[in-house]
C-alpha cells in the first residue's frame, strides 16, 4: 500500500521559492503564469493493511515530523 503527501504552505504564509520559480518563468518567457506556490511531495511504502488505518498513521506521521503544521497544510492519500 503506498501514501502520498502533498504538503503546501498555507494561505497567507509567504513562498519565497514560489516567488523566485514565478520570477524565473516570466524571464523564460513563459507568459500568463499569474502566481506560483512550492511544496512537498512525499511517497511512503506502507505494510498492506487497512486503508482507514493506514491513512491515521500517516496523518500521524504528518503532524510529528513531516509536516510543519504552523505555517503548512498537508493532504494524504492512500492507494491499495
Amino acid at each position: 500500500m503506498k501514501a502520498r503527501i502533498h504538503i503546501t504552505l498555507k494561505n497567507g504564509v509567504l513562498d519565497p521559492q514560489g516567488k523566485a520559480i514565478h520570477q524565473s518563468l516570466e524571464g523564460l518567457g513563459f507568459d500568463g503564469v499569474n502566481d506560483v506556490r512550492q511544496g512537498k511531495f512525499i511517497e511512503i511504502e506502507l505494510a498492506d493493511g487497512d486503508a482507514t488505518a493506514a491513512k491515521a498513521k500517516v496523518s500521524e506521521m504528518c503532524e510529528q515530523l513531516l509536516a510543519n503544521t504552523v505555517i503548512e497544510d498537508y493532504a494524504v492519500e492512500i492507494d491499495d
